[in-house]
């Protein structure tokens, strides 16, 4: 079993924070992103999409979103849940994960990608006013995410869970994306800090 990793990616991220808190070790294989890998012909065998991460298993399978890879630890290590436990709560996770990552990760990669110098290889072309067009959308559901905050500890409830993790790295790729949470959002400043000082947050 290999996992090709990303470094400082949000999603190869996503990745080892989640196997750091099943307390998993799977074998990293660096890829390169600014010297562009994803893109040389070996690793598009593996991935076609050019993405990080990649899992290759021991048969050769190869599973790739960050995600699925994550679904696939899960059912390997049940405990501790990170995609939750009977109906409701899973189904509460699932909605927080993909809203963090739609309405907050997505939209900060956009800024990311369509703004930073050092994506302008990879981002072709970069289109600066969609940049722009997604601040707003990420300002007005910090918003929102603030106020549920309000009532619990962690994104989905009183546990700690996938959609933190993707929380957690959507909010901390705001600063490379020249982003900043409001001030008036004090619920996520308090969540934030509370799942950054988690030890898996340094994976």
């Amino acid at each position: 079993m290999k996992l090709y990793d990303g470094g400082r990616a949000p999603n190869p991220r996503r990745v080892r924070v989640f196997l750091a808190e099943k307390g998993i070790t799977v074998p990293l294989e660096p890829v390169d992103l600014g010297a562009l890998a994803q893109k040389t012909p070996d690793f598009a065998a593996i991935n076609p999409l050019q993405r990080v991460p990649a899992l290759v298993l021991d048969d050769g399978t190869i599973i790739t979103e960050s995600i699925a890879i994550c679904r696939y630890f899960e059912a390997l290590k049940a405990e501790p849940p990170l995609f939750g436990r009977g109906a409701l709560e899973t189904a509460l996770i699932e909605m927080w994960n993909r809203r963090l990552e739609l309405h907050l990760l997505f939209p900060i990669s956009h800024v990311f990608r369509n703004s930073h110098p050092a994506m302008a290889k990879m981002e072709i072309p970069q289109v600066p006013a969609w940049a722009e067009a997604n601040k707003p959308r990420i300002e007005d559901f910090l918003g929102i995410f603030d106020r549920e905050l309000a009532n619990r500890p962690f994104a989905a409830g009183d546990q700690y869970s996938v959609a933190d993790i993707t929380g957690m790295i959507a909010i901390d790729f705001m600063k490379p994306a020249k982003l900043a949470v409001p001030e008036a959002c004090a619920h996520v400043r308090r969540w934030h800090a509370a799942v950054s000082a988690r030890p898996s947050a340094g994976a």
